[in-house]
This record gives C-alpha cells, sequence and structure tokens, in this order.
C-alpha cells in the first residue's frame, strides 16, 4: 500500500508541477527576473504549497506514525549552519541557470525534454559526488 501511494503522490506532484508551469524552465528564468520581463504566477503555487504544507508538517510532528502505519520521517535540525546556507546557495544558483529545480526537472526529463535530462544526469552526479565527499570526511 506504501508503494501504491507513494507513486500516486508522485504522478499527483509531477501533474501539479505540469500543471503550474513550473516545469517549464521559461517560465521559471521569467519568475526569477526580477529586473526584466519578470513573470509573479509562480508566486501563487508557491503560496499555494506553503498553504497546504505548512499545517500538514504542524500535525505530522504531532504524529509518531503515518496514516499506513509508516514511521514518520521529518527532519529535526532546526539550526543554520555554514553547510545549510552554502548547499542552499549552490541550489539556488544551479535553479536560476537552468531554471530547474529536482521536481520539475524530473517530469521535464520524464517528457524528454534533452536540457532537463541533462540536467537530471548533472544531479545525479553531483549527489554521487557528495556521497563520496561525505564517506572520505567521517573517516
Amino acid at each position: 500500500m506504501a508503494t501504491v501511494s507513494a507513486l500516486f503522490a508522485g504522478l499527483l506532484f509531477g501533474l501539479g508541477l505540469m500543471v503550474s508551469g513550473m516545469a517549464d524552465p521559461a517560465k521559471v528564468m521569467g519568475f526569477l527576473d526580477l529586473f526584466g520581463l519578470w513573470n509573479p504566477s509562480l508566486i501563487f503555487v508557491m503560496m499555494g504549497a506553503i498553504l497546504l504544507g505548512a499545517p500538514a508538517f504542524f500535525l505530522a510532528r504531532r504524529r509518531r506514525r503515518s496514516i499506513l502505519g509508516l514511521p514518520m520521517q521529518i527532519p529535526a535540525a532546526a539550526s543554520l549552519t555554514v553547510r545549510l546556507i552554502a548547499g542552499s546557495a549552490v541550489f539556488g544558483i544551479g535553479w536560476g541557470l537552468a531554471g530547474f529545480c529536482p521536481g520539475p526537472a524530473l517530469v521535464s526529463a520524464a517528457a524528454g525534454y534533452p536540457k532537463a535530462i541533462g540536467f537530471v544526469a548533472a544531479m545525479i552526479a553531483g549527489m554521487l559526488l557528495f556521497d563520496q565527499l561525505e564517506r572520505l570526511r567521517r573517516r
């Protein structure tokens, strides 16, 4: 049941990204172009996500198990670190340069867009590199 629920949630998320325009790099770049032809429409997408997500996280923090009976996996860290800020900056720069963040990139790659396929390949390479560097750091 958990796998079916995850598949349904992923398909719903992907559909939402496509309908909202977040899988379109031109629309994302237009949103990020504050001093040019700014397109503020993605603000409504983000506000909708926050309005739905905030109460869900509030309720989830009070639970030990999900509706499906699985353990809740909510990040516990609440402090700002140099690594968090640097990682956020790299994420934002990548998003701004490519017009993709991971979710929309996966949707666009699945739709066969070459730029998204390249972005996802680079994203996976970055994750593998990070994993290797973390293993070296822990030794």
